[in-house]
């Protein structure tokens, strides 16, 4: 199997972060792991072609939770728990 083809079996992932209808789309992309992406913004018509292209599917909302959970860690140094799984912490500069 060559190169190419083995790429194009891999599932792709979006995960909208911004406003789906606003001029530029913010979303993430994921090549066959979900939970690795890069963070990209493209104009509308852009965007409706490159899903189109890519034949991506959407992160589900257990993938998205994992993926904001780990940003959590990464930002705050806390994991999350299955009893604590909300955002409680506050950013350096709104703590008095």
């Amino acid at each position: 199997m060559t190169q190419a083809r083995q790429h194009d079996q891999l599932t792709k992932y979006i995960r909208v972060t911004g406003n789906r209808h606003a001029k530029f789309v913010e979303f993430d992309f994921a090549i066959h792991d979900p939970t690795l992406f890069v963070e990209l913004i493209l104009p509308q018509q852009a965007f409706q072609h490159f899903c189109e292209i890519n034949h991506v599917i959407e992160m589900t909302e257990v993938q998205q939770a994992w993926n904001d959970a780990q940003e959590d860690k990464w930002r705050y140094g806390v994991e999350p728990t299955v009893l604590s799984q909300v955002r409680e912490h506050l950013d350096q500069e709104d703590q008095s």
